[in-house]
C-alpha cells in the first residue's frame, strides 16, 4: 500500500508544512466527510458513469484491461462490466474524503467485519516479520487505518507528482502513527530493519515498478512488469506474507476486511517464479471483489522487447 505514505522514524517528516491551497483543501475534506457514506457513494457512482459515457482515458483503460482479464466476455457484457469497474472507481475517490476527513480513529468505525484476522494475529505472534502485500482494491487507505490499530507498521509509498499534496498525505495518515518510508534506497533498507526485527511493513505489491528494476510475469493471462521487492523481503528476512484488502458492501454499509495467505514461492529465490506467485496472490483477491479492483490502471503499459502496448490504438 503503498498503503499510505509513511514516515521516515522519528525524524518528523510527517509534520510537512502545508500550503495554504492545500490547508483549504484538508478543511473541505473535514466539511464534506459530514455527508453519509451512501451519499458519497452515489456521487462517485455517478462520475463514475459519466467517465463510461463520455469515453475518457480511464474507461479506455478499463475496457483494455478487462479485455485482458475477461477475454471470454461478449462485448456487451465487457461494456457493462467495464460501467461497473468505473462506477466502483468512483466510489474508491470519493469515499476517500470519508475515511480521511473524519480521521482515522473515528474511520475504524466503517469496519463491520473481518474475515481471515487469525491469520494475521498468528503471523504478529510468530515474531517473523510480517509483509501485507495490500493491491489496489477496495478502500485500502481504509485498511492501512485497521492495520495500523493492531500493530506498529512501516508502510511503502511513492510521493504524489504534486509535490505540495505530500504534507496532506502525511497529515491525513498519521492519525495511527505508521511510519510513511519513501520507495527508495533509504527506505527500503528501513523495511529490511523493521522486519529483521520482527516488525510488519506494507506494500503495493501490484504497482508497477520503475522500468529496470522489475521482472515480468503473468497477471491474468499477459505479461505485467512486476515488483521485485516484495518477494526479495521476503526470501532474505524469512517474513510472512499475507494479502489484505477492505471490500466495499452495498448501500453505504461499510467494509468487510480480508486477510488470505499468500501462494507459494512467493519467497522463491528464483524471481520469476516469485513474480509469478506474488501476481497469483493479486488475482486471487481481485476475485473476491472483482468489479473493486482499480481497473482504470495501465498496468500492462510497459511490455517485453517487441510486444506493443496495448493501450495504443492501432
Amino acid at each position: 500500500m503503498c498503503l499510505m505514505p509513511q514516515t521516515a522514524g522519528g525524524s518528523g517528516y510527517n509534520r510537512l508544512p502545508m500550503r495554504p491551497d492545500i490547508a483549504l483543501l484538508y478543511l473541505f475534506l473535514r466539511v464534506a466527510a459530514l455527508l453519509p457514506l451512501r451519499a458519497l457513494h452515489a456521487v462517485g457512482a455517478g462520475i463514475g458513469s459519466l467517465m463510461w459515457r463520455l469515453k475518457t482515458r480511464s474507461a479506455h483503460y478499463a475496457s483494455v484491461n478487462l479485455a485482458i482479464a475477461r477475454p471470454e466476455l461478449e462485448a456487451a457484457a465487457r461494456s457493462v462490466l467495464t460501467r461497473q469497474a468505473l462506477r466502483q472507481a468512483g466510489r474508491s475517490a470519493a469515499e476517500i474524503v470519508k475515511v480521511w476527513g473524519i480521521g482515522a480513529h473515528r474511520a475504524l468505525g466503517l469496519v463491520k467485519e473481518v474475515r481471515g484476522g487469525e491469520l494475521f494475529e498468528a503471523a504478529l505472534a510468530s515474531d517473523k516479520g510480517v509483509i501485507i502485500a495490500a493491491p489496489h482494491l477496495g478502500c485500502w487507505e481504509l485498511l492501512n487505518y485497521w492495520l495500523c490499530s493492531r500493530t506498529e507498521m512501516a508502510i511503502l509509498y511513492r510521493p504524489p507528482h504534486i509535490q505540495a499534496l505530500e504534507a496532506l498525505l502525511r497529515k491525513v495518515r498519521a492519525g495511527l502513527a505508521p511510519e510513511q518510508v519513501r520507495a527508495e534506497g533509504a527506505g527500503v533498507r528501513t523495511l529490511f530493519k523493521r522486519l529483521a526485527s520482527g516488525g510488519t511493513v506494507g506494500i503495493l505489491p501490484d504497482q508497477k515498478p520503475r522500468q529496470g528494476e522489475g521482472q515480468f510475469a503473468p497477471f491474468f493471462g499477459r505479461d505485467a512488469l512486476t515488483m521485485v521487492l516484495l518477494p526479495r523481503l521476503a526470501a532474505r528476512t524469512g517474513a510472512t506474507v499475507l494479502y489484505a484488502f477492505a471490500e466495499r458492501l452495498p448501500r453505504g454499509e461499510g467494509f468487510r476486511i480480508h486477510i488470505l495467505p499468500a501462494p507459494e514461492g512467493v519467497d522463491a529465490a528464483d524471481t520469476q517464479l516469485a513474480c509469478k506467485a506474488l501476481n497469483q496472490g493479486v488475482e486471487q483477491c481481485v476475485h473476491r471483489a472483482f468489479s473493486q479492483y482499480q481497473w482504470h490502471y495501465k498496468r500492462f503499459s510497459v511490455q517485453p522487447p517487441g510486444v506493443p502496448n496495448p493501450y495504443r490504438s492501432p
